[in-house]
């Protein structure tokens, strides 16, 4: 069986098993455990009214979960007061009350809940042996001591309502370094950095004993929790207005610190937190066990490597033929895939967003634009390397070029044809972790929910698995490989051996 029949067979396998469902109601989280509490917390409520709703974890940031909303990739999710003045909504004063952002929400087609019950606000922190050592008690305070290093969220540095117009507000000189907001408390921890910022209701403020900064020129508004929705998601289930209502007032800081604090301190997982709170049980899907996780993963990310991979081979096969039959051509079709591997993996995933949303769809499309400069060039390198007595032998005895392209060149480049799309594959499977950043699920979801609650056992979960799957794929198209060639194949290893 030839490699084209191979990848033929693995193409219709894949598109066989992939699944297409009907889309209920989705509700999103960004990237940190708080969101990701009050999303499990909707979803089960929600359940109590009959309502079948997903929960899209961990999309990101607050730009990329906003944008999930308005493209109708999410239904719901749980934003802040001041996020949306600061942040999302810039045409409004930033005074402005509930009733002109929920106005302003309805003019894009959105709608807002009534506050959940606590205000989260953002705010700067240190240690408190340190901050009482230099008499720190107030951000004010802070110019007055340049040398203190800062370790400021990604999000923060960049945001509105961030780092730019908090250094100007208060005159801080000091130059912050960007981390994720988890590993900014370890690096607190160990000394590492002196200020980072924090949420109010943060677990590791009580945790790390920490000192919270008095904001004394009331630069932070009030981050009163809420939740954002689209309108037409009532229309498709009236009852989740009555989860809306159910849900107003109803969280307490207090009891909201509690919650992070279970999860990021006890190693509690969300959902089981959410169905404490609200007095419901936990539903088993959420709270899988190892190994129903690692197949539900494996799946995930097996379905982004192997529709990429595909997609990729259906376009790469053609490309590297004709580069190899036009040489003027050749070289704009290798500098146009070379330059798509150049831009950085994460920086793809996020170009991929506006045009075809959050999930599994933007990922897939990202990895096959990584799969292509391995199979088209090395496509290329195979045809381009037979040796011109065999062309010219195959011409000579007037088989037209269809022939000679599917029955003489393509069988001696099958080797290096395969070799590159073994190298787009392996790199696939690494690169496909990354998916989780923007909600695609795989192996990288168990590795970031490992990283933000410091769990190693969790990392280890998503990062074996991926490493093992990665080998696996190796094998399998050196079996291909040796099923294609086996004397070429055997003959070389005995060379190799001698």
């Amino acid at each position: 069986m030839s490699i084209f029949r191979h990848v033929v067979l693995i193409f219709v396998l894949v598109l066989s098993i992939h699944p297409v469902c009907a889309k209920p109601l989705v509700v999103g989280s960004k990237n940190f455990t708080e969101s990701l509490l009050l999303a499990e917390i909707v979803r089960l409520q929600a359940q109590q009214q009959h309502i079948e709703m997903q929960h899209r974890r961990a999309l990101g940031g607050t730009r990329i979960v906003w944008r999930a909303l308005e493209n109708g990739d999410i239904d719901i999710y749980a934003e802040y007061t001041g996020t949306l003045l600061r942040e999302l909504l810039p045409e409004l004063p930033a005074n402005a009350g509930l009733a002109a952002i929920g106005a302003a929400l309805k003019s894009r087609g959105l709608g807002l809940s009534a506050p959940l019950g606590f205000n989260d606000s953002y705010a700067l922190g240190m240690a408190r042996t340190a901050a009482q050592k230099l008499g720190i008690e107030r951000i004010s305070d802070l110019p007055k001591h340049p040398e203190l290093r800062f370790g400021l969220s990604n999000e923060f540095l960049q945001r509105g309502d961030g780092w730019p117009a908090l250094r100007e507000a208060y005159g801080l000189p000091q130059v912050p370094r960007g981390m994720d907001h988890d590993l900014a408390y370890r690096a607190l921890k160990s000394d590492s950095i002196d200020v980072v910022d924090l949420y109010t209701s943060d677990a590791e403020i009580a945790y790390y004993d920490l000192r919270v900064l008095d904001d004394d020129r009331k630069y932070f508004p009030r981050y009163d929790a809420v939740l954002v929705y689209r309108l037409d998601a009532l229309k498709r289930e009236p009852a989740l207005a009555a989860v809306l209502r159910s849900l107003g007032a109803r969280i307490d800081l207090a009891a909201m610190q509690r919650m992070n604090a279970a999860v990021k301190i006890s190693a509690r997982t969300d959902t089981d937190v959410a169905a404490e709170f609200l007095g419901v049980g936990s539903d088993s899907a959420a709270d899988a066990g190892r190994i129903t996780r690692i197949l539900a993963r494996t799946l995930e990310h097996l379905e982004l490597v192997s529709l990429s991979l595909s997609l990729a081979l259906l376009l790469g096969l053609p490309l590297g033929i004709f580069a190899a039959r036009k040489p003027r051509v050749a070289r704009i079709i290798l500098s146009l895939t070379g330059i798509l591997q150049t831009v950085p993996s994460l920086a793809m995933f996020v170009f991929m967003i506006p045009l075809f949303g959050i999930g599994a769809p933007t990922a897939i499309v990202a990895l096959f634009l990584y799969s292509l400069l391995p199979i088209v060039r090395n496509t290329y390198a195979g045809l381009t390397g037979i040796t011109p007595e065999l062309r010219e032998s195959a011409a000579a005895l007037g088989l037209p070029y269809s022939t000679r392209l599917w029955r003489i060149e393509l069988p001696l480049a099958a080797r290096t044809i395969l070799a590159g799309i073994k190298i787009a594959a392996v790199i696939n499977v690494g690169t496909a972790t990354l998916g989780a950043l923007i909600g695609a699920g795989g192996y990288g979801e168990t590795i970031l929910t490992g990283i933000r609650l410091d769990n190693i056992a969790l990392i280890l979960e998503g990062a074996i698995p991926a490493a093992v799957m990665a080998l696996l794929v190796q094998e399998v198209f050196e079996w291909i490989e040796r099923q294609i060639s086996p004397r070429a194949y055997n003959t070389e290893n005995t060379r190799a051996r001698v």
